[in-house]
């Protein structure tokens, strides 16, 4: 096994943890201020960049070659896009801090040249592989829509340097957002979900038309929400886009519930549990969205709606499924790598021992408890809650992340 995929999930869970660190340093009060200031987006980017795809680009190099049965295109240039990636990222955030525009755009260049190389890597490699299904077309979904949100971000910065665009920057912004959330994280854990939760449940002979409706919809909803913010006609089709999300989520929501019913292991461990728990949480809370929403369609641009909404799907789905994931996938990689041509050996650990699971369960539940009791103070617009609750997210999720770091110890 390649120690590139190792690369990537080290380094996204240093950055988990800077994230967290620098939240506890602020006490969470950078959420209620002005998103769109150099703070707000130092805490996102960092985030989304340094934590959330940092590891999902490991988990892609790792699952597709899974996936596939087959290596990926070039090694050696998934160690390329690692280097000018994590430079790029490295920099974007210190420019952020220092608010410089020039810094910004060079080190934005890197990180988009790392994005187009993984890209490049991944797209080759699905085409000499050849097995389209929805797991390698909701790969290369993904990785399409990532590369589209790294070039409009570079759009937004050499309009902040140039400033040729001005009517079309919140136009760029809105999409970017979109294709990066939705689009980019959305894709991959629906599409790697339909491969993770039957190999944890061993599930067998579950249908899988349900997959191809999902990526439909899901494609049908990112294709629709770019459009509605690049054309500035937001008010009907954003709304039309959350509907097709809904659609979408719902139907990946009962499919998972498909694949449970098909499973021949009861309990596939808490992490795995929980990744289905935050999807049907997430559907209920996009269909209330959808209904308070239905009446007047502005409301989806309200400051504090998309607050919470964001919240609601980077901090709670994608990160907490990431979270759920991890605590399964990062002991069986490691374990393969390190011992498993010891199989069966005297002497061997076993991979169980390499984590406790009911740590696991009491972590995630710390993690879910405290994002309530965050997302209670945005929702009811009271600071001190947000404080609280933030503040407890991070100390549960740094001591989660340490606990799950502890397997390369083994």
């Amino acid at each position: 096994m390649s120690r590139l995929p190792f690369w990537f999930i080290g380094t996204g869970i240093l950055g988990f943890i800077a994230y967290h660190a620098f939240s506890l340093l602020s006490l969470t009060g950078w959420l209620g201020d002005e998103l769109r200031g150099p703070e707000g987006w130092f805490h996102a980017h960092l985030f989304v960049l340094g934590w959330a795809t940092m590891l999902a680009m490991g988990a892609v190099y790792q699952l597709t070659h899974v996936i596939l049965q087959s290596d990926i295109y070039s090694t050696r240039l998934g160690y390329i896009h690692y280097m000018i990636f994590s430079i790029g990222v490295l920099g974007m955030l210190y420019g952020f801090i220092r608010a410089d525009v020039h810094w910004l755009a060079c080190f934005a260049t890197c990180a988009l040249i790392g994005i187009l190389l993984f890209g490049w890597n991944m797209a080759v490699t699905l085409y000499k592989a050849s097995q389209w299904n929805p797991i390698t077309v909701s790969t290369a979904c993904a990785c399409f829509y990532l590369v589209l949100t790294g070039l409009t971000g570079m759009l937004m910065g050499l309009n902040f340097a140039f400033g040729q665009w001005d009517g079309l920057h919140e136009r760029i912004f809105g999409a970017h957002i979109w294709m990066g959330t939705i689009g980019w994280f959305g894709m991959l854990i629906t599409g790697f979900s339909y491969k993770m939760l039957p190999m944890f449940y061993l599930s067998h002979n579950y249908p899988v038309r349900l997959q191809k409706v999902v990526l439909l919809l899901w494609n049908a909803a990112v294709i629709t929400g770019i459009m509605a913010f690049l054309t500035d006609l937001k008010r009907g089709m954003l709304w039309l886009a959350l509907l097709l999300l809904t659609a979408g989520m719902l139907v990946y929501v009962y499919h998972l519930e498909q694949i449970q019913e098909k499973r021949h292991k009861n309990n596939p461990g808490p992490g795995i549990r929980w990744s289905v728990y935050v999807s049907r949480a997430l559907a209920a809370f996009m269909v209330a969205l959808l209904i308070y929403a239905s009446q007047e369609p502005e409301l989806l641009l309200h400051p504090r709606v998309l607050l919470l909404a964001g919240w609601i799907y980077l901090g709670g789905w994608v990160s907490l499924t990431i979270l759920g994931y991890a605590s399964k996938i990062v002991p069986f990689l490691w374990w393969t790598h390190k011992y498993g041509k010891q199989a069966g050996k005297p002497g061997t650990p076993l991979m169980a021992g390499m984590l406790s699971q009911r740590h696991v369960s009491w972590g995630l539940i710390a993690m879910v408890a405290s994002s309530l009791l965050l997302i209670s103070g945005v929702l009811i617009n009271l600071a001190e809650v947000m404080m609280v609750g933030g503040t407890l997210l991070s100390i549960f999720s740094m001591a989660y992340i340490f606990m799950i770091a502890r397997v390369f110890k083994h």
